[in-house]
Parts: structure tokens; sequence; C-alpha cells
């Protein structure tokens, strides 16, 4: 007899590592980064690593209720006006709230089903450029966003030696890459970069 045994899906997410970004020398914003380790089917990529920050995370939640108008979801840790971002205490109950708010997200199909949630989680696109990939408005899909995102972020020691040499002048990743995706890999963390959104966090 042979048994076939279904291993049941899981996804694994955490939001960790905040860390205090400056945007210019008067405004400071706090990211986190989110990491995702799965097997659902759902998912384009089974690890991923980005950083996003307290206003992206009001966006992803305006647009998933805005087209799941059914579902009552979750809520985000409160915007306090108090919020310090030199209060321990404070940014590790955000990280925690927002940690909880994406786990109740992914445990319901119709928003697994949501292209904008997966953008969020597996590339580093900003709000904008998420709407304009959903709505077919970039030459890129979905799905090659993520694995472009993917393939930025996964530089292996001998590429980069080649890199050195010059052998890749011709195609290396640049900031403002024409297909709009990404960041460069030379700045990358652990896979994540900061968002280069200028709104207050």
């Amino acid at each position: 007899l042979i048994f076939i045994m279904h291993l049941q899906e899981f996804v694994t997410v955490l939001v960790r590592d905040p860390r205090t970004q400056k945007e210019d020398s008067w405004h400071s914003y706090i990211d986190y980064e989110i990491f995702i380790h799965t097997n659902s089917m759902c998912f384009t990529r089974k690890t991923s690593c980005v950083r996003r920050r307290f206003r992206e995370f009001v966006w992803l939640r305006q647009r998933l209720q805005s087209n799941a108008v059914l579902i009552q979801l979750p809520e985000l840790p409160s915007k306090t006006p108090f919020f310090n971002m030199n209060n321990r205490h404070h940014v590790d109950h955000r990280r925690q709230g927002l940690q909880e708010f994406l786990e109740k997200i992914l445990q319901n199909e119709l928003l697994l089903s949501d292209s904008r949630l997966h953008l969020f989680l597996q590339t580093q696109l900003s709000p904008e450029d998420m709407e304009a990939c959903v709505s077919g408005q970039t030459k890129y899909s979905v799905a090659e966003a993520i694995h472009k995102f993917a393939s930025l972020n996964r530089r292996f020691p001998i590429e980069d030696e080649e890199r050195k040499k010059g052998k890749n002048d011709a195609d290396s990743d640049s900031e403002s890459s024409s297909s709009g995706l990404g960041p460069s890999d030379d700045s990358i963390s652990c896979g994540c970069k900061p968002s280069a959104a200028s709104e207050e966090s």
C-alpha cells in the first residue's frame, strides 16, 4: 500500500527588526522587516523579505477593504499622536500589532487572492507602483514583479566578484531601473531595503 501524505499548507509571517530611517534632516520614520515563509500555492515565492512602514500598512488595509467590502478586516495598531520612535515599548507594541494584522489577513482565502497583498509582502514596490501593476499599467505582471525583486536580492559572492571586475557593467541593476522595479542590490540588508516613500510614518 502506498500512502500519499498531503502536507498542510502554512504561511509563517514575522514582522521584526524595526529601524529608524532618515528622510531628510528633519523627518524620520520607522520601517519593519516582513519575513514570509510558506508552502502555500497562493504565493509566487516561498520565502521573501521586504521592509514596509506604517503608512504602507494603512494603504494596504484600505485597498483590501475596498475590494472585499463584506469582510470585516482586522484593525491596525492605532496611530497615536503620542507615538515615540525612541520609545522601545511603543515601537514593539506597533510591531506586534502589525504582525497580528498580517497573521489574520493571511488566514482569509479571499484576501489571499488580492494581488496587492502579494506585491506588498514580496516586493518593495511603492503603493503607486503596486496599483499600476495590479491594474495592468506596467510592462511587468505581478508574478514578474515578485520574481524580479527576488532575483535582485539573491546575489551570490561569485556574482559580486564578477561585477567588481566590471563584467556586468552593461546590465547592472540601478535604483531607477527601466522596468520601474525594485531597489539596487548594493544597499540591501537581508534582502530588505527601506521604502523610498516620503510621507509621515
